[in-house]
């Protein structure tokens, strides 16, 4: 026993002499101290990471198989679910990873709304994460098209025509690069295939350690939204304050579980999820000559979708669906408040931020529906609250009379 130890610390330290494996260990998992206060809205950061790894792995067997060409994509994608082995299983488990993650990466937003998350000196930690979320938008969006189905074609047509109501002439010369010719073609598919492939999973990768490098540095936040930090005991351990491993790696472990079971429940049981995560127009393959009667985004974008409708000049469209995701970046900045977390936090800001969600949810189901009158004019009332929860925050945060902090973490 203690030959195999020895072996081990010894393979250990030949490798830390090269690597620093051991220092990266101890900062970032067995000596980074978290709140001990976490609670469930803290386990979709870790599940996002497993839905990302999912997704890699998934798509680099469907890669495989898919033929990244206009006359045999959507035969590819009928292949892989017919005849490769476990072929349906995988090309599920990555449609389904596609919505999975967007769920958890929303939650996990909400968290950080909820608790102040964004605040100093977490605002750089904000901020990869909203550019995490928009390389994932891009991403989502070219693994889209791939299926080349009717909706896949049709949705690319739509969304990548946006561009174009950009003026002096920018928005065409865009449009024409993102196709690749004069219409969404061959080539616009083999551009969307390497840029879903390597080019933004890549982009991706890189963000993903960035935000996970910024968290360490800043560390955690909490459910109280006070820094650990400033109680220490002798050893400068916070007193408040526990290792990542093991302790939060076994929470993680068991939310992943409960996660993986929801997952493969919505894998093997409901793929398509009633046409939500797969449309039922796109099990038919993409016809230029014919455009299906309704055109929608798939659900994770419909927000934004709705948002883009609500206004009936076009570029006045694009400049308010970028601008909805925009503002988001300079959250740190607008909200002024000296308290981080909902729970000391005065009643307007809650009202606030329930109204901004309840009016986002209103806009994702907006953006599914046709565009009546009706439906134009309520997402014109969504987009409204929309904004008006970021112009509220300003003044609310200024002013807000807030509750007296602890001075530790409450349980």
């Amino acid at each position: 026993m203690s030959a195999n130890l020895d072996k081990q610390n010894g393979a250990m330290a030949w490798i830390d002499e090269r690597f620093p494996l051991t220092k990266l260990l101890e900062e970032h998992i067995t000596k980074y101290y978290a709140p001990k206060n976490f609670n469930i809205w803290y386990y979709f950061g870790a599940l996002s990471m497993l839905v990302l790894v999912i997704q890699i792995v998934t798509g680099i067997f469907l890669t495989m198989s898919y033929k990244p060409d206009g006359a045999y994509a959507f035969i590819s994608v009928e292949y892989i679910m017919r005849d490769v082995n476990f072929g349906w299983l995988i090309r599920y488990m990555h449609s389904t990873g596609a919505s999975m993650f967007f769920v958890v990466v929303y939650l996990h937003m909400f968290r950080g709304l909820m608790y102040g998350s964004y605040k100093k000196p977490r605002e750089l930690l904000w901020v990869f994460g909203c550019l995490i979320y928009v390389v994932l938008m891009a991403e989502a969006f070219m693994g889209y098209l791939l299926p080349w189905g009717q909706m896949s074609y049709w949705g690319a047509q739509v969304i990548i025509s946006l561009f174009g109501a950009i003026p002096f002439g920018i928005g065409d010369a865009v449009t024409i690069w993102l196709k690749g010719d004069y219409i969404v073609s061959d080539a616009t598919l083999n551009r969307f295939f390497a840029l879903h492939v390597i080019a933004v999973p890549l982009v991706l990768l890189f963000l993903v350690v960035a935000h996970i490098m910024a968290l360490h540095e800043v560390g955690s936040n909490n459910p109280d939204g006070i820094d650990i930090k400033a109680n220490k005991n002798e050893a400068g351990v916070p007193k408040d304050g526990i290792p990542f491993h093991p302790y939060y790696t076994v929470k993680d472990f068991m939310g992943a579980i409960v996660f993986l079971i929801v997952f493969f429940a919505i894998v093997f049981f409901a793929p398509e999820m009633g046409g939500y995560f797969l449309e039922h127009a796109n099990f038919i393959p993409a016809d230029p000559l014919k455009t299906p009667e309704h055109i929608a985004p798939v659900w994770y974008f419909t927000p934004f979708y709705a948002i883009l409708r609500a206004i009936p000049d076009k570029l006045g469209g694009v400049i308010a669906m970028g601008a909805a995701i925009l503002v988001l970046f300079v959250l740190p900045w607008i909200d002024r408040s000296p308290v981080r977390s909902i729970r000391y936090r005065s009643i307007w800001y809650k009202i606030l931020l329930f109204t901004f969600v309840a009016a986002f949810i209103m806009l994702g189901y907006l953006g599914i529906k046709p565009a009546t009158p009706l439906y134009t004019l309520m997402s014109q009332i969504g987009t409204f609250i929309y904004f008006g929860f970021f112009v509220g925050l300003y003044f609310v945060s200024k002013f807000e009379t807030t509750k007296p902090l602890p001075q530790r973490v409450t349980a």
